[in-house]
């Protein structure tokens, strides 16, 4: 898909245009924030801030309307308008300039129709939404593309910024290295050491970014990064920047694009900072509230039983909530045990008929690799998704006839060595009952004719 534009630019950035989005205080007190400002917390009271839109002014057009504009500019090239997030610019970002726009034509990725994987569930329409089929591999593009965009915009306006800057499991700092370095812009990812794939700690270095390995957890590098940007001037770039929640909402509105302007029944998220179960649910209800749909789905955010803490919140009712020191798990990237986005998370789920549930380290290994097996290629952060799902369907919380879509949050390429290990029988303590590990023979007709057959048998 071509990022150039090939025809001239619709301009919803014009003074006249009617459309308008501001940080307001997500607790609820009074006051509005430009988005050109850099702050990330109300002053009024320290609660973090979400992106409201002027929803009076979204009203002036007809949900008809709407939906024949998102249809109109989906893939498409006129820049930059082709991409699924800047294609909905006026629910996202009216506030940056076409000009200043950094997109890598993210989202519009595929609506995958699981149907053996289903079947094999107890499912007659489960679908996965492969948002790993993007720039950088997984569904941080959609939010990083309006964080960036924004911040091209204010070093326009004569704002100094001298980097943006990120603590990461490894997703967010690939993308926020990719969309920088297309912008321009200098970059500051800080990991936690041997806590992230390879794949994903070369993708930051390859692309310039100033990479810091700490030796500390996820969350021990969230405390790093808000002390650096909240003394330093420099740009934060985590999901407790809303920014990157109006990129990842487009993932609602794309779903029920694909589905003809219809909303499926269940949505299923894996959880770890909590930002994109609030962005998929926030999307939801800006539909709802223009009109767009009628009903909202059912949500599911599915959590690593070592990484738990929303998990155990949702079991008081969400009157309680306690951080809790994450363990090692495979799902990586969701190894997180103080979420930044916890308050939204709950406001989300609660607007919602939803439910938190867990999968241990055999359930999500399993899963992703029952789900491989019939097409897919999935990160093991999908895999908690799905053994989620088997569990709830079991359980008759998801019934056959409903359509579910299950969110993966990342390609399995990311992931080649947990995969590797699996399929070798190298994870300590699991079984890994659907490994498929090669035959080994030597060069001779009779002997890999014979195995050839023999496995052939054993699968009919």
């Amino acid at each position: 898909m071509a990022t150039m534009p090939l025809s001239q630019p619709m301009d919803t950035t014009h003074p006249a245009s009617p459309f308008r989005a501001w940080f307001a205080c997500a607790a609820g007190c009074a006051g509005e924030i430009p988005l050109n400002q850099i702050s990330y917390y109300c002053p009024k009271c320290g609660s973090l801030l979400d992106v409201h839109h002027d929803t009076t002014a979204l009203r002036t057009r007809s949900p008809e309307e709407w939906k024949r504009l998102f249809d109109d500019r989906y893939c498409r090239t006129t820049y930059p308008y082709g991409s699924g997030v800047w294609g909905k610019k006026e629910m996202v970002c009216p506030a940056v300039d076409n000009a200043n726009v950094v997109s890598m034509y993210e989202g519009s990725s595929n609506l995958f129709w699981a149907e053996r994987l289903g079947k094999q569930v107890g499912l007659n329409e489960l679908w996965v939404k492969q948002c790993g089929n993007s720039h950088t591999g997984s569904f941080k593009d959609l939010g990083m593309t309006v964080l960036v965009s924004m911040v091209k915009q204010m070093i326009s306006e004569g704002t100094r910024v001298p980097a943006v800057a990120c603590a990461s499991t490894g997703d967010t700092s690939a993308a926020l290295a990719a969309y920088c370095a297309a912008a321009g812009i200098p970059a500051i990812v800080i990991l936690p050491r041997n806590k992230v794939s390879t794949a994903q700690l070369i993708q930051p270095m390859a692309n310039g970014a100033l990479t810091l390995s700490l030796d500390t957890d996820f969350d021990g590098c969230m405390r790093v990064v808000r002390e650096l940007c909240t003394k330093e001037n420099i740009y934060l770039a985590n999901s407790m920047n809303s920014l990157r929640i109006e990129g990842q909402k487009t993932i609602s509105i794309e779903i029920v694009q694909q589905f003809d302007w219809a909303v499926p029944d269940v949505v299923v998220v894996p959880g770890g900072n909590l930002g994109n179960i609030s962005a998929i649910g926030r999307g939801f209800l800006l539909m709802q509230e223009l009109g767009i749909i009628t009903k909202l789905p059912r949500l599911v955010c599915a959590q690593a039983q070592r990484a738990n803490p929303l998990y155990r919140s949702f079991l008081t009712n969400y009157q309680e909530f306690h951080p809790i020191k994450a363990k090692k798990t495979l799902a990586s990237a969701i190894q997180i045990g103080d979420p930044v986005s916890i308050h939204r998370a709950v406001k989300v789920l609660t607007a919602f008929e939803s439910i938190v549930e867990q999968a241990n380290e055999e359930e999500l290994a399993d899963a992703a690799a029952l789900a491989d097996q019939t097409g897919l290629f999935n990160c093991p952060h999908t895999g908690v998704a799905l053994a989620v799902l088997a569990k709830l369907v079991h359980r008759g919380w998801v019934r056959p006839h409903e359509r579910v879509v299950v969110i993966s949050t990342a390609n399995g390429l990311k992931f080649t060595d947990f995969k590797r290990r699996y399929h070798e029988g190298k994870l300590r303590g699991l079984q890994s009952r659907h490994a498929n590990r090669p035959v080994e023979l030597p060069a001779e007709y009779t002997k890999a004719r014979d195995a050839i057959f023999a496995a052939l048998e054993k699968q009919q």
